[in-house]
Protein backbone atom coordinates (compact mmCIF):
# COMPACT_ATOMS: atom_id res chain seq x y z
CA UNK A 1 0.00 0.00 0.00
CA UNK A 2 1.30 3.58 -0.44
CA UNK A 3 -1.96 5.35 0.17
CA UNK A 4 -2.77 5.56 3.49
CA UNK A 5 -6.32 7.21 4.25
CA UNK A 6 -6.19 8.26 8.23
CA UNK A 7 -9.24 8.75 10.44
CA UNK A 8 -8.40 11.36 13.09
CA UNK A 9 -10.51 10.45 16.05
CA UNK A 10 -9.57 7.85 18.22
CA UNK A 11 -7.08 6.80 15.54
CA UNK A 12 -4.35 9.22 15.37
CA UNK A 13 -5.61 11.61 17.82
CA UNK A 14 -6.43 10.77 21.30
CA UNK A 15 -9.68 12.57 21.41
CA UNK A 16 -12.52 10.64 23.14
CA UNK A 17 -12.35 12.58 26.84
CA UNK A 18 -12.56 16.16 25.09
CA UNK A 19 -15.89 14.98 23.04
CA UNK A 20 -17.62 12.97 25.42
CA UNK A 21 -17.35 15.68 28.24
CA UNK A 22 -18.47 17.66 25.77
CA UNK A 23 -21.01 15.78 24.41
CA UNK A 24 -22.50 15.31 27.97
CA UNK A 25 -22.07 19.44 28.80
CA UNK A 26 -24.69 19.76 25.48
CA UNK A 27 -26.59 17.74 26.81
CA UNK A 28 -26.75 19.13 30.18
CA UNK A 29 -27.52 22.72 28.31
CA UNK A 30 -30.33 21.90 26.42
CA UNK A 31 -31.60 19.60 29.64
CA UNK A 32 -32.22 16.38 27.29
CA UNK A 33 -32.28 13.03 28.84
CA UNK A 34 -29.13 11.80 30.30
CA UNK A 35 -26.79 9.14 28.60
CA UNK A 36 -23.81 7.11 30.09
CA UNK A 37 -20.18 7.33 28.48
CA UNK A 38 -20.45 4.50 26.87
CA UNK A 39 -23.47 5.66 24.47
CA UNK A 40 -21.63 9.19 24.08
CA UNK A 41 -18.51 7.27 22.74
CA UNK A 42 -20.41 4.72 20.67
CA UNK A 43 -21.58 7.72 18.50
CA UNK A 44 -18.01 9.07 17.88
CA UNK A 45 -17.03 9.03 14.30
CA UNK A 46 -20.31 10.28 12.82
CA UNK A 47 -21.41 13.93 11.34
CA UNK A 48 -21.78 15.95 14.32
CA UNK A 49 -25.39 16.58 13.83
CA UNK A 50 -26.09 12.61 13.37
CA UNK A 51 -24.13 11.87 16.46
CA UNK A 52 -26.89 13.74 18.59
CA UNK A 53 -29.87 12.04 16.56
CA UNK A 54 -28.58 8.40 16.41
CA UNK A 55 -27.93 9.39 20.52
CA UNK A 56 -31.80 9.79 21.07
CA UNK A 57 -32.83 6.70 18.48
CA UNK A 58 -34.50 4.46 21.14
CA UNK A 59 -36.80 7.62 22.18
CA UNK A 60 -39.50 9.70 20.58
CA UNK A 61 -38.35 10.98 17.22
CA UNK A 62 -39.82 14.59 18.56
CA UNK A 63 -36.86 14.96 21.75
CA UNK A 64 -34.13 15.16 19.33
CA UNK A 65 -35.85 15.99 16.11
CA UNK A 66 -34.12 18.01 13.14
CA UNK A 67 -34.01 21.36 14.27
CA UNK A 68 -32.56 20.09 17.70
CA UNK A 69 -29.97 18.13 16.18
CA UNK A 70 -28.68 21.41 14.74
CA UNK A 71 -29.04 23.39 18.14
CA UNK A 72 -26.99 20.52 19.57
CA UNK A 73 -24.34 20.74 17.29
CA UNK A 74 -24.16 24.85 17.84
CA UNK A 75 -24.03 24.00 21.07
CA UNK A 76 -21.59 21.33 20.95
CA UNK A 77 -19.07 23.75 18.50
CA UNK A 78 -19.34 26.64 21.13
CA UNK A 79 -18.67 24.31 23.99
CA UNK A 80 -15.93 22.25 22.33
CA UNK A 81 -14.17 25.70 21.65
CA UNK A 82 -13.77 26.35 25.01
CA UNK A 83 -12.53 22.50 26.34
CA UNK A 84 -10.02 23.09 23.49
CA UNK A 85 -7.21 24.08 25.14
CA UNK A 86 -3.43 23.61 23.99
CA UNK A 87 -2.61 20.07 25.10
CA UNK A 88 -6.08 18.75 25.38
CA UNK A 89 -5.35 16.38 22.66
CA UNK A 90 -2.25 13.84 22.20
CA UNK A 91 -1.28 11.47 19.64
CA UNK A 92 -1.68 8.14 20.71
CA UNK A 93 1.55 6.58 21.36
CA UNK A 94 3.58 5.29 18.39
CA UNK A 95 1.96 8.01 16.09
CA UNK A 96 3.87 10.31 15.15
CA UNK A 97 7.18 7.97 14.82
CA UNK A 98 4.67 5.62 12.20
CA UNK A 99 4.01 8.85 10.23
CA UNK A 100 7.21 9.70 9.68
CA UNK A 101 9.03 6.76 8.89
CA UNK A 102 5.82 5.85 6.37
CA UNK A 103 6.36 9.61 4.77
CA UNK A 104 10.34 8.87 4.53
CA UNK A 105 9.16 5.61 2.79
CA UNK A 106 7.44 7.30 0.47
CA UNK A 107 3.59 6.74 1.43
CA UNK A 108 0.83 8.98 0.85
CA UNK A 109 -0.51 10.30 4.13
CA UNK A 110 -4.48 11.46 3.93
CA UNK A 111 -7.08 12.19 6.19
CA UNK A 112 -10.43 11.64 6.11
CA UNK A 113 -12.84 12.79 9.41
CA UNK A 114 -16.14 13.53 10.52
CA UNK A 115 -14.56 16.60 12.22
CA UNK A 116 -14.86 19.88 10.67
CA UNK A 117 -11.56 21.76 8.67
CA UNK A 118 -10.91 24.27 10.70
CA UNK A 119 -10.43 22.02 13.67
CA UNK A 120 -8.67 19.35 11.59
CA UNK A 121 -6.56 21.77 10.33
CA UNK A 122 -5.96 23.17 13.70
CA UNK A 123 -4.57 19.90 15.44
CA UNK A 124 -2.33 18.93 12.08
CA UNK A 125 -0.51 22.87 12.64
CA UNK A 126 -0.45 21.84 16.93
CA UNK A 127 0.43 18.33 16.33
CA UNK A 128 3.16 19.45 13.78
CA UNK A 129 1.61 17.21 10.80
CA UNK A 130 0.91 19.78 8.60
CA UNK A 131 3.93 19.33 6.61
CA UNK A 132 3.24 15.22 5.91
CA UNK A 133 -0.70 14.73 5.88
CA UNK A 134 -0.93 16.02 2.09
CA UNK A 135 -4.48 15.98 1.73
CA UNK A 136 -7.34 16.14 4.46
CA UNK A 137 -11.31 15.56 3.76
CA UNK A 138 -13.15 16.76 6.29
CA UNK A 139 -17.24 16.86 7.00
CA UNK A 140 -17.70 20.17 5.48
CA UNK A 141 -15.87 18.76 2.16
CA UNK A 142 -18.75 16.18 1.59
CA UNK A 143 -22.20 15.87 0.93
CA UNK A 144 -22.20 12.34 2.63
CA UNK A 145 -20.05 11.41 5.72
CA UNK A 146 -19.03 8.08 6.96
CA UNK A 147 -19.90 5.21 6.22
CA UNK A 148 -21.07 6.35 2.96
CA UNK A 149 -17.86 6.18 0.61
CA UNK A 150 -17.69 9.73 -0.67
CA UNK A 151 -14.18 10.73 1.25
CA UNK A 152 -12.67 8.17 0.00
CA UNK A 153 -13.80 8.27 -3.51
CA UNK A 154 -13.47 12.33 -3.47
CA UNK A 155 -9.45 11.61 -2.24
CA UNK A 156 -9.12 8.87 -4.84
CA UNK A 157 -10.68 11.57 -7.45
CA UNK A 158 -8.81 14.50 -6.32
CA UNK A 159 -5.16 12.73 -6.34
CA UNK A 160 -5.12 10.73 -9.50
CA UNK A 161 -5.44 7.47 -7.45
CA UNK A 162 -6.19 3.58 -7.94
CA UNK A 163 -8.63 2.08 -4.99
CA UNK A 164 -5.82 -0.92 -4.80
CA UNK A 165 -2.86 1.34 -3.85
CA UNK A 166 -5.00 2.66 -0.71
CA UNK A 167 -6.30 1.74 2.52
CA UNK A 168 -8.36 3.36 5.47
CA UNK A 169 -7.06 3.36 8.59
CA UNK A 170 -9.66 3.64 11.41
CA UNK A 171 -10.99 2.83 15.14
CA UNK A 172 -14.72 2.41 13.92
CA UNK A 173 -17.07 0.33 12.25
CA UNK A 174 -17.65 3.49 10.39
CA UNK A 175 -14.55 3.45 9.07
CA UNK A 176 -14.23 0.00 7.59
CA UNK A 177 -17.73 0.74 6.17
CA UNK A 178 -16.79 3.70 4.49
CA UNK A 179 -13.49 2.16 2.86
CA UNK A 180 -15.39 -1.24 1.87
CA UNK A 181 -18.64 0.81 0.25
CA UNK A 182 -15.73 2.74 -1.81
CA UNK A 183 -13.96 -0.62 -2.96
CA UNK A 184 -10.94 -0.01 -0.35
CA UNK A 185 -9.26 -2.62 2.13
CA UNK A 186 -9.39 -1.34 5.60
CA UNK A 187 -7.40 -1.62 8.75
CA UNK A 188 -9.18 -1.59 12.30
CA UNK A 189 -7.42 0.04 15.29
CA UNK A 190 -8.26 -1.20 18.36
CA UNK A 191 -6.94 1.35 21.27
CA UNK A 192 -9.65 3.64 19.62
CA UNK A 193 -13.41 4.32 20.21
CA UNK A 194 -14.65 0.95 18.53
CA UNK A 195 -14.46 -2.67 19.87
CA UNK A 196 -12.38 -5.22 18.04
CA UNK A 197 -15.79 -7.28 17.48
CA UNK A 198 -17.20 -4.48 15.84
CA UNK A 199 -14.47 -4.20 13.63
CA UNK A 200 -14.39 -7.87 12.98
CA UNK A 201 -18.06 -8.17 12.33
CA UNK A 202 -17.48 -5.45 9.50
CA UNK A 203 -14.65 -7.58 8.09
CA UNK A 204 -11.62 -5.02 8.58
CA UNK A 205 -8.75 -6.57 6.80
CA UNK A 206 -6.57 -6.14 9.08
CA UNK A 207 -7.08 -5.30 12.75
CA UNK A 208 -3.71 -4.03 15.07
CA UNK A 209 -3.20 -3.02 18.75
CA UNK A 210 -0.29 -0.97 17.74
CA UNK A 211 0.35 1.90 15.35
CA UNK A 212 3.69 1.21 13.90
CA UNK A 213 2.23 -2.20 12.67
CA UNK A 214 1.11 0.13 9.52
CA UNK A 215 4.78 -0.33 8.54
CA UNK A 216 4.07 -3.42 7.70
CA UNK A 217 1.97 -2.61 4.36
CA UNK A 218 3.96 -0.31 3.41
Amino acid sequence: MRVFILDFDGTLGDTTNIIVETMMQTIDALQLPKRTREQCTAMIGLPLKKTFTELYKDFDSTVVDDDMGERCAETYRRLFDQNNTPGAVPLFPKVRETLLELHRRGAMLTIASSRSSDTLNGYMKSLHLDDIITYIVAADNVTNAKPHAEPVLKTIAENNLLPDDCIVVGDTSFDILMAHNAGVKAVGVTYGNGKREDLETVNAEYIIDDFSKLLELC
